[in-house]
């Protein structure tokens, strides 16, 4: 099989996963374009076969990403799963497009 296969890929399993788990059905080469963190969510393109050679057209683009977050907490470990460490207070009036972007 050679081609494009979209994955929306779930919380909890890595980008790598993903590729491990296609590469034993198909028994074929299988690339990604850019990898999802464990806790993201979202569209994640795979190579198969002869489409890993599309990688470099593809990877060049510009990739698009919604988040949720939260303002004023800290983490021990930089993400939603970590203990808090730290709060501070967010002041809203400040929450405008120019400086959030």
């Amino acid at each position: 099989m050679n081609g494009i296969i979209v994955i929306n890929k779930p919380k909890g399993i890595t980008s790598h996963d993903v590729v491990y788990k296609v590469k034993k059905i198909f028994n074929e080469k299988v690339g990604h374009t850019g990898t999802l963190d464990p806790n993201a969510t979202g569209v994640l393109p795979l190579l198969i076969g002869e489409g890993t050679k599309l990688s470099k057209y593809l990877i060049e683009h510009d990739k698009i990403y919604k988040v949720r977050l939260t303002l004023g907490k800290k983490t021990d470990t930089v993400d939603v799963e970590g203990n808090v460490i730290e709060e501070k207070e967010v002041y809203k009036e400040l929450l405008t497009n120019e400086n959030v972007r």
